[in-house]
């Protein structure tokens, strides 16, 4: 049962970085599928985004088929959420806010990490780490 809980959460996350991948090409802002949805942007580097959020949708549905892959898209997904927080507390994300919040990148980057959470409890609990 965990293994199959791993299974589908992990094709949810390619579910998820799909739409993401679309948002960021066509430049559709909306919070969570455009993490920083409310900041200056340039559309040639959404749309690399959008080929990069590509590459993560490939590698959670390999993970989703071949167990072997968990730990890469772990790794994956951990240095994300270490990577959103940094861009969080850096000066060059504060320069174009303008005094703005960063309260709404940070509940994204905790859903990021939950989500992170969520899989790791289950790739445990699967067992077989391969």
């Amino acid at each position: 049962m965990n293994e199959k809980i791993l299974r589908y959460s992990l094709l949810a996350g390619a579910g998820i970085f799909f739409c993401m991948a679309v948002a960021h090409f066509f430049g559709l802002k909306y919070p969570l599928l455009f993490v920083y949805y409310d900041t200056p942007f340039y559309a040639y580097q959404d749309k690399i985004i959008a080929f990069a959020l590509i590459a993560y949708l490939c590698l959670f549905v390999t993970a989703a088929r071949l167990r072997a892959a968990v730990p890469a898209a772990l790794v994956a997904l951990t240095v994300t959420v270490l990577g959103l927080s940094a861009v969080n507390v850096s000066d060059a994300l504060h320069s174009v806010l303008e005094g703005r919040s960063t309260l709404m990148y940070w509940a994204q980057t905790g859903i990021f990490g939950t989500y992170l959470g969520w899989l790791l409890v289950f790739h445990f609990r699967a067992g077989d780490y391969a």
